[in-house]
């Protein structure tokens, strides 16, 4: 299974950008996607995750600010992120909870990373 996100760069305090992270490969279903994010210096931490239901869950740094959604049929995640600071800045990685073909339990992936860096 691989991960391919987009939609990172560099953007003015007050900005938007929108990540998008499609999954791809040996796909039976997927029980959630999400991103997470890191900071130099800093672990890694959830942003948000959604699962295959409709169903969010947001850090309470982000409520009311970043939107993530999906598309179960092209097995992709959005994170629309509005409002952004120099805290955001990380490197934004998403994540799914996958159960192949011919497996029984899900496993779980992550894609590459993409920068997002917000100037003040």
């Amino acid at each position: 299974v691989q991960l391919q996100a987009s939609g990172g760069g560099l953007v003015q305090a007050g900005g938007s950008l929108r990540l998008s992270c499609a999954a791809s490969g040996n796909i039976s279903s997927i029980n959630a996607m999400g991103w997470y994010r890191q900071a130099p210096g800093k672990q890694r931490e959830l942003v948000a995750v959604i699962t295959s239901g409709g169903s969010t869950n947001y850090a309470d740094f982000v409520k009311g600010r970043f939107t993530i959604s999906g598309d179960n049929a092209k097995n992709t995640v959005y994170l629309q992120m509005n409002s952004l600071n120099p805290e955001d800045t990380a490197v934004y990685y998403c994540n799914a909870a996958v159960t192949g073909w011919g497996k029984r339990r899900p496993s779980d992936y992550w894609g590459k990373g993409t920068q997002v860096t917000v100037s003040s």
